[in-house]
């Protein structure tokens, strides 16, 4: 028999194309529109009605790049329309372009009295009217294609006073259509069927069997009588479609899904309403399909419905009641994982879950996060201690290098914690459930022959959208459909009882999930990533002090304002927003955020300090650190003076800083050459080399400009080994240093006593396209360097022996590294760096170098084309370092500087622990406004650890909780062990390498 695969294949693709799909609308008939232009900002709907609308009519260019238009469209609907097998929708064009759903206009659709009715998005535009006349209102959005086709083109579309004011999309349609049902039945038949067959191998006997039946639909169907004969076309593919799945296909548990980015290429005024129109798009389904099931994380997204679209909240909240609305993942938005330090990546989940239990009585039990750039190796005892026993991430399969092993599977965390995983085959979190995403699905599922199921998350994503009746109706078709894998609608909750249940004993992945893509969100945006650590931290001295004075009853606890400022820092770590991947109008709220986040802790601080030190004229030194600072004991004051500075004396050829404990030496380009840990005489900096050397590099990855750091920009690097002054003074050594348009000036100073060295790099950046490195090269040999995470830290290896390693040439750390030998070692630490490199090479004489740079500064051309352009301040630390807990002491009082107030004399800490290896990172009230004390802490070297913790007022009970705070009852997970403690008796814990234990403890 002759092969006319290709012929039929191209027969039924134009056929579809020119006769089934016009057939779709019976009638149509165009409607009366009016619009109102918003001068600026959107307004609510109760403000909009009460405009003066003006006539507008298809072809009508409409507002302007970020701008509102609202349309009211009016009109009867003629006699005769309508019936069995046919839907009366109102159609709307804006101006949609063929990019995805989510990055171009979309409008909201409401209804005279106020509700909303849903969304209008690309491919999800119709809207059901009738049985009376249409009268709605569409507060049509503008929002520019920021990307455009090409994600790494400088575009000015990011800024709201560069975006332009001339209008970018055309008013295209505007009317009321007939949509015969049985065509619409009969297309989706097709897709499903089309999609199938071009997944199976072309010799497959299954795969002949649709093409014929396709045939011979086309052979049925008049295309002169599409609507008449329709019925007939969908009983020539009636067999093809019932045939059954086989007995072993991949089951698909497909979860509506909406991926919602909190910011990216769209402020977070924008998100707030796609939030709105995704959410009504979803009740909408749900009224006309009751198999459909929705599955949303981020409660700040649910917190923004609640306050700008009360109505439609209380609609999602019955959803929720009834199973079909799910909250997903338990956190306050699907955050960064890499660069929050630990205790906001708890604070999501307080803050999250709380969310949730309040508003919902609901609490998720899996962590969601489908999106973020790579997973900290402390993330899964941080979701067991929230209470969570699953996770979801799909963002791995976008790794350059090398594939993930597992789809389903343990991951286990730093102290040993594993929590059970699951990484989507599909390759996608914004799935249509297409015959490709399907066969994909299954084809690349890594456990086959061990578990058999896997999740696919269905719907237009990003930028919103959510699921389509469209996609509703091929997971209909794929429920049993020979060749396909099965296809269910359910939650994420019954696929991991599910596949716990399919495969009891997984693999385990231990360690961090490192993204090989995206490293250069490490550095981009400094100023933003700057303002998340100064916050975090004073945040966590806002606590200490306000819990301490609270408790000895001496002032009240600040929860509202403290909530409201942690619910912004939350916000602000989200996945496109701190990593800096977001447009220039993201940025520039986020900074002025965090300035009026540090007015306000800075006021919170100080008066609580001056209330804690009484009145008086005795300077009092304020520690927040949970390690001894300049005299103070960790997480109290004393009187005394902070350390003065150590004065530079000449050399003949150079500059040195001697305070007797370390000789930091300079040459007359005021480079670094020695630095010498006097108690043993050791030099740090390898022979012959410079430390603290700037290096500008080549920065031009291969697309994702504000996400990439690629490996060639080793290609390309420029030492700035010239000065252009050296000025000593009595504080330290001054140097200053420039490239092409920007200059750098270099402060190194030296405490009294001090063991570290420290470094103040100001810039003034005007280059583009380019990295700016800080170098250490170290006289060690040290084959894995310790990198700072959330609550402990995680060691990588220096050298290159396998692609994994390879590909992990840019790496994050929070507030120090450190590498070393047996005994002795060398800490960096820094005030708000988080991207470094950590190689090896080798000197003349063969001995070992190990170089340590810091990322400081970018300089990307997209989303935000000015991004780290102006002026910066960033501090570094460099010491000799025995042990982590050296670079751990440098990094908490780097982080933590300490504060100076006027009064009576000591504060005692609230609470201290009786080992070095055991950090308190949280003092706090607890969330439930009880009274009670919250001490957070963990082990911070690797290894067991025996502490007591003491209390300086009288404690009547105390026990260990999980991070929500929760009595021993509602433990029942078991990630944490419930511990208790009468009153005086001594609380006495023993942590296992890196354990986070949290401690609730009831005045007496």
């Amino acid at each position: 028999m002759h092969d006319s695969t290709a012929q039929i294949e191209s027969r039924v693709e134009r056929f579809v194309r020119e006769r089934i799909t016009p057939a779709l609308e019976r009638r149509h008939l165009a409607l009366d529109v009016t619009a109102w232009d918003v001068p600026d900002e959107p307004v609510p709907f109760a403000e909009a009605v009460k405009q003066e609308y003006a006539p507008i009519t298809p072809g009508t260019p409409w507002s302007r790049p970020w701008g509102t238009t609202w349309f009211h469209v009016t009109g009867d609907i003629p006699a005769g329309w309508g019936g069995p097998g046919l839907a009366l929708e109102l159609v709307v064009d804006l101006g949609f372009s063929d990019r995805q759903p989510g990055f171009q206009a979309e409008g909201l659709v409401y209804r005279p009295d106020g509700t909303i009715a849903k969304g209008l998005e690309p491919l999800n535009n119709a809207i059901p009217v009738g049985p009376g006349p249409v009268d709605l209102y569409i507060e049509g959005a503008s929002n520019p294609d920021v990307g455009g086709h090409y994600f790494y083109l400088p575009t000015p579309l990011g800024d709201k006073k560069t975006a332009g004011t001339d209008p970018i999309y055309t008013l295209r349609r505007v009317a009321l259509v007939e949509r015969d049902l049985t065509v619409d039945a009969l297309l989706r038949d097709v897709w499903t069927l089309v999609g199938l067959m071009s997944e199976l191998e072309a010799s497959l006997p299954r795969r002949a069997e649709i093409l014929r039946a396709l045939e011979r639909m086309c052979d049925v169907v008049d295309p002169d009588r599409v609507a008449g004969t329709a019925t007939a076309g969908r009983e020539t593919l009636a067999a093809v479609l019932a045939a059954p799945a086989s007995a072993s296909a991949h089951r698909v548990v497909a979860v509506g899904h909406a991926h919602i980015d909190s910011a990216w290429l769209w402020p977070t005024r924008e998100t707030i309403r796609k939030c709105a129109r995704t959410f009504s798009n979803v009740l909408a389904l749900m009224d006309e399909n009751p198999d459909f099931v929705f599955a949303c994380s981020s409660a700040q997204q649910y917190a923004w419905v609640k306050e700008h679209y009360p109505e439609l909240f209380e609609r999602i909240r019955a959803r929720v009641a009834e199973g079909r609305f799910v909250p997903v993942g338990g956190m306050w938005v699907e955050s960064d994982t890499n660069l929050p330090g630990g205790e906001a990546l708890a604070r999501q989940f307080v803050q999250g879950k709380g969310f949730f239990q309040r508003e919902f009585g609901f609490e998720p039990q899996d962590v969601w996060l489908p999106d973020s750039f790579g997973y900290s190796a402390a993330l899964p005892q941080i979701a067991r201690a929230a209470g969570a026993d699953a996770f979801l991430t799909q963002k791995i399969s976008w790794n350059d290098t090398n594939r993930m092993p597992h789809h389903t599977f343990w991951w286990e965390g730093i102290d040993g914690t594993r929590v059970f995983t699951h990484f989507p085959p599909a390759d996608t979190y914004n799935s249509e459930l297409s015959g490709a995403e399907l066969a994909r699905a299954e084809r690349q599922y890594a456990e086959k022959g061990l578990s058999n199921v896997s999740l696919v998350p269905f719907g237009f994503g990003d930028g919103g959208g959510g699921p389509t009746r469209e996609m509703m109706e091929a997971a209909a078709r794929t429920r049993s459909l020979e060749g396909s894998p099965r296809v269910e609608v359910d939650t994420p909750r019954h696929f991991f009882e599910l596949a716990k249940k399919s495969h009891p004993a997984p693999a385990t992945w231990s360690g961090e999930m490192y993204l090989e893509l995206h490293r250069g969100t490490y550095t981009s945006q400094a100023r933003t990533k700057q303002g998340n650590r100064r916050s975090e931290h004073l945040l966590r001295e806002a606590e200490l002090w306000s819990a301490t004075a609270a408790w000895r009853g001496l002032a009240d606890y600040p929860y509202e304002s403290l909530d409201e400022i942690w619910r912004t820092v939350l916000l602000l770590q989200f996945h496109d927003i701190l990593p800096g991947s977001s447009i220039a109008w993201v940025y520039q709220e986020a900074e002025r955020d965090y300035a009026a986040l540090a007015r306000t802790l800075d006021g919170v601080i100080e008066q609580a300090q001056r209330t804690l030190a009484g009145p008086g004229e005795t300077p009092v030194v304020f520690n927040g650190a949970p390690v001894a600072a300049a005299g103070a004991p960790a997480l109290g004051a004393a009187p005394g003076e902070v350390p003065a500075w150590t004065a530079p004396r000449a050399l003949e050829d150079g500059w040195v800083l001697d305070n007797g404990v370390v000789r930091a030496a300079f040459d007359a380009a005021g480079l670094l050459v020695s630095l010498v840990d006097q108690s043993c005489g050791r030099e740090l900096i390898a022979e012959g080399e410079a430390a603290a050397l700037l290096q500008v590099c080549r920065d031009t990855p291969n697309q994702w400009d504000a996400w990439d750091v690629d490996v060639h920009y080793r290609h390309n690097i420029t030492d700035l080994r010239e000065a252009d002054a050296v000025e000593p003074t009595a504080e330290g050594l001054v140097v200053r240093r420039s490239f092409r348009n920007s200059t750098f000036t270099q402060i190194f100073q030296l405490a009294a006593n001090a063991r570290e060295l420290e470094l103040e790099t100001r810039v003034d950046w005007k280059e583009q396209e380019k990295l700016l490195k800080l170098a250490f090269p170290f006289a060690v040999h040290a084959d894995r360097a310790s990198s700072e995470v959330q609550f402990g830290h995680v060691q990588r290896p220096t050298h290159s022996n396998t692609s994994w390693d390879a590909a992990r040439f840019e790496t994050s750390a929070h507030r120090w590294v450190h590498v070393g030998e047996p005994d002795f070692g060398v800490a960096v630490a820094n005030d708000s760096t988080y991207g470094h490199d950590i190689t090896r090479r080798w000197a003349a004489d063969g001995s070992t170098v190990t170089l340590v740079r810091q990322s400081l500064l970018r300089a990307p051309r997209f989303p935000d084309p000015q991004a780290d352009q102006g002026t910066h301040v960033l501090r570094t630390a460099v010491r000799p370092a025995a042990t982590v807990l050296e670079a751990l002491d440098t990094g908490y009082r780097m982080n933590l500087p300490v504060r100076t107030v006027t009064g009576a004399g000591a504060v005692a800490p609230l609470v201290s622990v009786t080992s070095p290896a055991v950090v308190v990172e949280a003092v706090k009230l607890a969330e439930d406004r009880s009274g009670d004390l919250v001490v957070r802490l963990y082990e911070a070297r690797g290894g067991r650890a025996t502490t007591r913790v003491d209390v300086s007022e009288a404690v009547a009970r105390a026990w260990t909780t999980d991070l929500l705070e929760r009595d021993s009852a509602s433990l029942d997970n078991g990630a944490v062990q419930v511990r208790w403690w009468e009153q005086d008796e001594p609380i006495e814990l023993t942590l296992r390498p890196f354990e986070i234990v949290t401690l609730r403890l009831r005045k007496a």
